[in-house]
């Protein structure tokens, strides 16, 4: 049951401001809010917040859809792109994109203003910085907190300001005294003391809506009832709340909405009274999550063969559990289990083993004509593609250590003959791999005609006594046998009683002769993938260079 039910079904919403990629924290609050919906039978919002046009981009904001789309959490209102690329909007409170509602948060910040919440602010950043490291060294006589009450500007400062040129923020006048509780389903009840809160700018000097202003109108006129979010924007909750309820009262908003011809409130959306703050996400060195952990963007975990399942599961347990302390769960298990007031308070230690552990569990499941279809994009140099454009931005996370195929190993899309041949090998690598991209390292000997010898292999194996026979009695031995495993594997055993050498010094030679190196996937069974020919021509031509390789040694 919900843990505190409210009259109409529940609303979430999930915003991320376009200025990167989406990290794994930001998808743990996406997903959290995601699994609260869908087991309460209410509406995910997805919510493009993009009104720092100093940091927003349209490209940040693809990716981010992209990535939620991938990994599957599917959003009932937001930015939508259409099957031709063209961003629309789906739900019926848009946009969905603050870029796009500016006309509102600007009616918003007048009737505020006009109703005496608001004050003009027209100092520089600069003259800011010097004010509160005034207060920090205790010039004035307190903290740096800006207060209406001893902050705002006397009326012949805003008349010289004003003949100066100079443009002003606006700032919210928040109380002096008493304090806001609010209600965290995940930390209990939190006071906030107003007088250690300064008065927030609402609305920039270019007249641009701030963080505080945008997301409180949005949440209200898009009805949500339940915001679940990061710890570190818990500081930001009581001017929200008290932003809420300026907006509700006396129809502020409604007039602002009708004014610029958005969709009405629903009259069953109020002020939001439930919040859920999560706490952070860090390494298992119990550092801020980073690079040296491993990936940390969504992009990097797909690029190196994570299912959207397991990052889904996985992401689950980070700061909750079921009661049963299962860890393996399906989708409909974990909505059906997951309640927010289940939220650790502690923060949640991010593990790239066990994430791994728990892909290659996955990826042994699969079917081997799903995981050839998996595997193609590690393939067909889509994903080389991704990490140069990352790699050639200067933001963007670094890739190293994904494994890339030397060029397209496949086309795009597969033909019949190359998924044929990948249906045929993933089953032979399945109980190896556990990332995707580990398919890289056994593909090409299989998807490409020309093989190349790796040196290293060379030298530790055809340089050893006999490698050169047993690779010329192999060519001869197979030239007439039935091509099954079956067969081939009855013809090779037989080799070491004929040269006079037990069988791993027979393997190893044919095994570098037909796949190039001394580790690849069951002999036998790569044997029969490759084909009569290929093998035949591999040993042929392998020959020479083991007999050379002998001679050197």
């Amino acid at each position: 049951m919900p843990s505190s039910p409210s009259a109409a079904p529940t609303r979430v919403r999930f915003c991320p401001a376009p200025s990167g990629w989406l990290h794994v924290g930001s998808v743990r609050a996406a997903l959290y809010n995601w699994l609260h919906a869908r087991g309460h039978d209410g509406t995910f919002v997805f919510r493009i917040e993009d009104t720092d046009v100093t940091r927003a981009t349209e490209d940040s904001m693809r990716s981010m859809m992209e990535a939620l789309a991938w990994i599957e959490l599917d959003w009932d209102e937001g930015p939508d792109l259409d099957a031709d690329g063209a961003l629309g909007s789906r739900g019926d409170y848009g946009p969905y994109r603050q870029s796009e509602r500016g006309a509102l948060y600007a009616a918003v910040a007048r009737r505020l203003e006009a109703a005496g919440h608001t004050y003009r602010d027209y100092r520089t950043k600069e003259e800011l910085e010097a004010w509160r490291e005034r207060q920090r060294q205790g010039g004035d006589g307190g903290p740096p907190v800006v207060k209406a009450s001893t902050f705002a500007h006397a009326d012949d400062e805003i008349a010289r300001f004003t003949a100066e040129g100079r443009t002003a923020s606006l700032r919210l006048r928040t109380p002096d005294t008493g304090e806001v509780v609010v209600t965290d389903l995940v930390r209990g009840e939190v006071r906030f003391d107003w007088a250690t809160i300064s008065d927030p700018v609402i609305e920039r000097s270019d007249g641009s809506a701030t963080y505080p202003l945008a997301n409180s109108v949005d949440d209200l006129a898009q009805g949500i009832d339940l915001i679940c979010r990061g710890e570190d924007l818990l500081s930001v909750t009581p001017r929200q709340v008290l932003l809420h309820e300026l907006l509700l009262a006396d129809g502020l908003l409604d007039e602002a909405l009708a004014e610029v011809g958005f969709p009405a409130r629903d009259p069953s959306f109020g002020p939001v009274t439930r919040f859920a703050h999560l706490p952070m996400v860090v390494g298992m060195d119990r550092k801020k999550l980073s690079k040296r952990h491993g990936s940390v963007s969504i992009q990097q975990f797909r690029r190196q063969g994570f299912l959207p399942a397991t990052l889904r599961n996985y992401l689950a347990l980070l700061g909750w559990a079921p009661a049963d302390g299962r860890e393996r769960l399906t989708d409909a298990e974990m909505i059906a289990a997951f309640e927010l007031d289940g939220v650790g308070r502690s923060a949640a230690a991010f593990d790239v083993d066990k994430l791994t552990a728990f892909n290659g569990e996955r990826i042994r499941e699969l079917e081997p004509a799903e995981l050839a279809r998996l595997v193609v994009p590690f393939l067909d140099g889509t994903y080389a593609a991704e990490v140069a454009a990352e790699q050639a931005d200067a933001d963007a996370d670094a890739s190293d250590g994904v494994p890339l195929a030397d060029g397209p190993l496949v086309d795009t899309p597969p033909s019949a003959a190359q998924l044929a041949v990948l249906e045929g090998l993933v089953p032979l690598v399945q109980e190896r791999m556990q990332r995707l991209d580990e398919v890289v390292a056994y593909a090409p000997p299989f998807l490409r005609d020309e093989l190349e010898l790796d040196p290293a292999s060379v030298a530790k194996v055809l340089t050893k006594a006999g490698a050169a026979e047993a690779i010329a009695q192999a060519a001869q031995t197979l030239r007439d046998v039935d091509w099954t495993v079956a067969a081939i594997e009855e013809a090779l055993r037989a080799l070491p009683e004929r040269i006079g050498v037990g069988f791993g010094k027979v393997a190893q030679p044919i095994r570098v002769a037909v796949t190039g190196s001394s580790v690849s996937p069951p002999l036998f069974e790569s044997i029969e993938l490759l084909g009569r020919d290929r093998t035949l021509a591999r040993l042929d031509a392998a020959l020479p260079i083991a007999e050379e390789a002998a001679a050197g040694g």
